[in-house]
């Protein structure tokens, strides 16, 4: 069930904001010597370099290009997509505003054909190679359309310059037709032999239980759980030139990988994948131990979702208690292997959203946008503001400046002659004020939000008072 999002109205915010200027100079003395009793937290974790999720793109054409604070990711999709085959087009669509907006990859849903056909939302996979264009499964289309729409919309995302992640789901299957299992005693729903493309054929053998054991790290829905000690699997999946991975990629021209449930099986698998097909991959390992998502990311060579942050911006933003965010999440161990997000297809409990991704866009890590926040629930020009800002300010290491229940201030410290910024987040009812330490001194600011009026110059101790209105984000850089 959605929470529903809270907005202020217009009169209460110019009346906290009357009342903030009415309180603008009092006791700034008192509040700097306040401000400088906090030590700051410094996240020490890659030498200063800034984050970025891969090489830059060049763009003749003036499109997105990987700008100093890395990229943006959209999750193009959302549960129960509207069904009829017209999604790949909807999607294609919006590619290029997204890529003017500076969106610079979007992950696509499990894009095969699954048990339900036209209905299915892509995670109960039978034939890996039938995109919409096998009559299977009670359909010839996906639910998401043809798969000669689908070439043109990752034709077109590319055009963009976005790149394109699959959704792989190799921890079961479902659809198979039943057959005699000597290792259940029983029949079991695992004959893939007379799948429409012909291609990874398989049968009991190559699940669990079998030759190969009884199980792995985890079944999920009653589907046969794929065992991947199986040399068939493996050679279908990722080693074969004609394979699940090397197909999508070369033939496809798919970018990336986001691996559903991957507790479901061993981190080798995914660290095997990436090692004989490459190309993006985040592993939707969904736990909040940060130990835990490390493990997993450094096994299997992968970025992971940062569900640590999730689960900490849930508890700060909507329990009002900032303070939170000072505790160990995924982005802080290693930015280059975390990928952030506010909200998905599976989970929806974050309901002060804009502060959340004022977060995200602001801090490391590879911050994903939500189809629906972006293009229904929440304001665009907001986000796109938000976009920008990371992909032009947001560089070099994190310092945490100040946080109590209602307030934190962080700073980016910048890298290669990028300035960096200061991003201060208020989930109080009222305007706040704040002296911070920044990297410049004797030097104007503004705020790029647009949130604050002001245009404070940096004294030369490099402090500066900077505001944030009420349940809202400011965010500070040089102004230039």
């Amino acid at each position: 069930m959605k929470k529903p999002i809270v907005r202020l109205s217009f009169l209460t915010a110019i009346t906290a904001f009357l009342y903030s200027c009415t309180q603008n100079e009092t006791n700034d003395a008192d509040s700097k010597a306040e401000s400088q009793q906090f030590k700051i937290i410094n996240v020490t974790h890659h030498d200063g370099k800034p984050f970025s999720t891969g090489a830059s793109l060049s763009s003749a054409a003036g499109k997105y290009v990987d700008n100093p604070g890395g990229g943006v990711m959209m999750q193009a999709f959302y549960w129960d997509v509207p069904a009829g085959g017209t999604w790949w087009n909807t999607v294609s669509g919006k590619v290029a505003a997204w890529g003017n907006a500076g969106i610079g990859s979007i992950w696509l849903p499990p894009a095969s054909k699954a048990q339900n056909g036209a209905f299915s939302m892509g995670y109960d996979p039978t034939d890996y190679f039938d995109f919409g264009d096998y009559n299977q499964n009670g359909s010839t289309e996906t639910r998401f359309g043809s798969k000669t729409e689908l070439v043109s919309l990752i034709t077109n995302a590319h055009t963009e310059n976005l790149k394109v992640y699959a959704d792989i789901v190799i921890n079961h299957n479902s659809g198979g037709q039943s057959e005699a299992n000597p290792f259940t005693g029983t029949n079991t729903w695992t004959n893939f032999t007379g799948i429409a493309s012909g291609k990874f054929p398989r049968t009991y053998n190559d699940f669990y239980k079998n030759s190969y054991g009884n199980n792995d790290e985890g079944a999920f829905g009653g589907f046969p759980d794929l065992c991947h000690a199986a040399p068939n699997v493996q050679n279908w999946l990722w080693l074969r030139t004609d394979g699940v991975g090397k197909y999508y990629k070369n033939t496809m021209k798919f970018d990336g990988w986001r691996f559903d449930y991957v507790k479901g099986f061993a981190p080798w698998v995914v660290h095997d994948w990436n090692a004989n097909v490459g190309g993006f991959s985040v592993g939707e390992y969904w736990d909040a131990n940060v130990n835990t998502l490390e493990w997993w990311a450094n096994n299997a060579n992968s970025s992971v979702f940062d569900f640590a942050c999730y689960y900490k911006m849930n508890d700060a933003f909507d329990g009002n208690n900032l303070a939170l965010l000072n505790d160990d999440m995924m982005w802080k161990r290693n930015p280059y292997k975390a990928v952030t997000f506010v909200t998905n297809h599976d989970t929806d409990e974050i309901w002060n959203k804009m502060l959340a991704y004022s977060y995200i866009l602001t801090h490391e890590g590879y911050p994903t946008i939500f189809y629906r926040d972006y293009e229904e629930w929440l304001d665009k020009a907001k986000l796109n503001n938000l976009i920008w800002i990371h992909n032009n300010k947001a560089t070099g290491t994190t310092s945490i400046l100040y946080s109590d229940n209602d307030e934190y201030v962080a700073r980016r410290n910048g890298y290669n002659g990028n300035p960096g910024l200061v991003v201060y987040i208020n989930n109080s009812d009222v305007w706040q004020e704040r002296w911070i330490q920044t990297n410049w001194a004797n030097t104007q600011i503004k705020d790029f939000t647009g949130n604050s009026s002001w245009y404070p110059t940096t004294q030369a101790d490099k402090w500066v008072k900077i505001q944030c209105p009420p349940k809202g984000y400011s965010v500070w850089s040089i102004n230039q």
